[in-house]
């Protein structure tokens, strides 16, 4: 079984889906020349609250997207919904990438950027609006949004913080 099958077979091991979001190249300036490599960063979700993003560096694409995939797996967040929305509106930031989640009424749909829209495609989210306020980097964007999804809470969470009833919430 070579390496590619036995990453399927982990991914429906754990019914984990993986997206790539970006795969790019770079390079060191060394005495004797340019060092090549890629920067891969991938979204990895379970499409029911669950999603982590990862960011791996290798000589190869192959490495880099397999770095990427286990460091996504380690760092998996648990985000609270509600139907196919977020909770409430709140806004990420991970160095100058500010991403703003909105929830938004059934049948409205994904509207994102391609690296918000990969993250919140895997977590489930199937209505929401978003909009990248800082960078147009994509590592910062997709870390600006797993760091906004992180701060979601639930009604009961709420409650629990205010030491009182979730009925006198709503």
């Amino acid at each position: 079984m070579d390496k590619r099958q036995n990453r399927n077979a982990d991914s429906q091991k754990g019914n984990l889906i993986e997206k790539v979001i970006e795969i790019k190249p770079v390079s060191k300036t060394v005495k004797g020349g340019r060092i090549r490599s890629f920067n891969a960063i991938v979204a990895v979700g379970d499409g029911n609250g669950k999603v982590g993003v990862g960011l791996g560096k290798a000589r190869g694409v192959p490495d880099a997207v397999r770095k990427a995939i286990d460091t996504a797996r380690k760092s998996m967040i648990e985000v609270p919904l509600v139907g196919t929305t977020i909770p409430h509106e709140v806004t990420g930031i991970y160095g100058a990438g500010r991403v703003m989640l909105k929830p938004a009424s059934e049948g409205t749909g994904v509207i994102a950027g391609s690296a918000a829209r990969a993250i919140l495609e895997l977590v489930g989210v199937r209505d929401i609006l978003t909009k990248s306020l800082g960078s147009a980097n994509k590592i910062n964007i997709a870390y600006a949004t797993m760091q906004g999804l992180s701060e979601l809470l639930t009604v009961e969470k709420v409650a629990a913080l205010r030491n009182i009833d979730a009925d006198n919430l709503e």
